[in-house]
């Protein structure tokens, strides 16, 4: 009863605090729609214009992009003030031409673009090149790498730069034109670059200024405090903070800056959710019309209860992030072929996770779970026993028969299966057989299966009198 209670307990922190999260964040981004709506349609009522013109044909404006969750870094270098009558003025441009060469690799390393350059005032965008939910974390690492820069290769002393850096830093929605150039593939509009660049220009020397919008996404990750407030149009006063470094327990041994084990786990699970919708898509653009068990639904349920049970076992959030990982791919093989599904899951997961930059014993550890959801289920250690359980978790849920009967039509359509009574007796004969591994399964799902069998019993016994 305590394992039961305890693992009630852990579902309900987690679906309160899901929601809690859930609900500020739609708090939030619903403070930009508004005028988001209004920069989308003035944009599109000029996208039907265009007033150059080139062997007499006008040219078409490129369509215009929205991207719903950008994050812009707006950074501004500062010190020409005390360039004037400086002894060492010709050395010191040079190392301004090394601190903007230095900051444009940095910003490549982050897979953040070049939106604009004006003199000495650079704007950069996350989150533009593939969409995704991490770009909030990804521009202040950038900024706080470029801001270091300045420190180490412009005439640092004391910790400070002859050449500062003034940073502003904010996250929204943005309506992007591509302009067909390499070096700056989009021209931006929208409250969000305006927002953007009054947070730089109000940031003071050698720091790194960010909107509200950006510090609910980032908080679990930086230290920061607040720098004031600001006014901005349609919207009265909205805060903005300092961000002074990662948080202690996200630095790597031996670095000021690096990060470490903890930083890279719970930046994953937030990417997750970027991993999920894109292999989710994949499954419903390929997957066979005929798997009606092996289905987007059944991978969703996998995810879920991967998750669920792996809480309730007591595993660390990188076990969790790799149950989930596992639980997402197990069955995406069938995109490729109904037999050895389980192989061709894995081939995917490395070629798709790959991007992600996993390490490959996180992958080796992903594609062992997916091969451990092999018929019949011979888990080795808990995590396997987790992933075997959760695969199989309908056994001993209320909706066990009409889950099956989908299995059945699936099996049906590929010859795979005889009459409903001889697939109702293979079910019954497996499900007698068949053990959960974990206690959280055996607490939960036991007393259910064992009226499972019951069900099918009665359905067989009534089928025999019938007959």
């Amino acid at each position: 009863m305590d394992n039961i209670e305890l693992y009630i307990n852990r579902i309900s922190k987690l679906a309160n605090r899901n929601k809690e999260l859930n609900r500020e964040m739609n708090e939030i981004v619903g403070r930009y729609n508004f005028i988001q709506k209004q920069n989308d349609k003035y944009l599109s009522l000029l996208s039907n214009f265009s007033f150059e013109e080139e062997d007499k044909k006008v040219t078409p404006r490129k369509k215009i992009r929205r991207f719903k969750r950008a994050s812009l870094l707006y950074a501004s270098i500062e010190g020409f003030h005390k360039l004037s009558g400086h002894p060492n003025a010709e050395k010191l441009m040079d190392k301004l031409d090394e601190l903007q060469l230095r900051m444009g690799d940095i910003a490549k390393k982050y897979d953040i673009i070049k939106i604009k350059t004006v003199g000495d005032i650079f704007i950069f965008g996350g989150g533009m090149l593939e969409e995704n939910r991490t770009n909030p974390i990804d521009v202040i690492l950038a900024a706080i790498e470029m801001q270091q820069a300045a420190i180490e290769i412009n005439g640092g002393e004391g910790g400070t730069a002859f050449w500062e850096l003034s940073i502003g830093i904010h996250t929204g929605p943005v309506l992007a034109e591509p302009t067909g150039r390499k070096s700056t593939p989009f021209r931006l509009a929208g409250d969000s670059v305006n927002f953007t660049s009054r947070l730089g220009k109000a940031c003071k020397a050698g720091s790194i200024n960010i909107s509200a919008m950006t510090y609910e996404l980032v908080k679990e990750f930086f230290e920061c405090c607040s720098s004031g407030e600001m006014p901005v149009k349609y919207k009265g006063f909205m805060e903005s903070f300092y961000v002074d470094r990662l948080l202690p327990e996200f630095v790597k041994e031996g670095t000021l800056f690096g990060t470490n084990n903890s930083f890279n786990v719970k930046y994953s699970l937030i990417q997750f959710l970027d991993i999920q919708e894109e292999v989710l898509d994949m499954l419903e653009q390929n997957l066979p019309e005929y798997l009606f068990y092996h289905n987007i639904k059944h991978t969703i349920d996998v995810v879920t209860e991967v998750e669920l049970i792996g809480w309730a076992e007591g595993l660390s959030e990188e076990e969790i992030l790799i149950l989930k990982l596992a639980g997402l791919f197990h069955d995406a093989g069938h995109v490729i072929s109904y037999e050895d599904h389980e192989f061709h899951g894995t081939v995917l997961a490395r070629k798709m996770l790959k991007k992600y930059h996993y390490a490959p014993e996180i992958l080796d550890r992903v594609c062992a779970l997916i091969m451990a959801t092999q018929f019949p289920p011979e888990p080795q250690n808990l995590l396997e026993k987790v992933m075997c359980d959760s695969d199989l978790d309908y056994l001993g849920r209320a909706d066990f028969i009409p889950v099956s009967n989908m299995l059945y039509e699936e099996l049906k359509v590929r010859n795979m299966v005889g009459s409903f009574t001889e697939w109702n007796i293979k079910q019954l004969t497996f499900i007698r057989k068949h053990q959960y591994f974990t206690d959280t399964a055996q607490n939960l799902r036991e007393v259910n299966k064992n009226k499972q069998i019951e069900r099918l019993e009665r359905l067989l016994e009534v089928g025999a009198q019938g007959s």
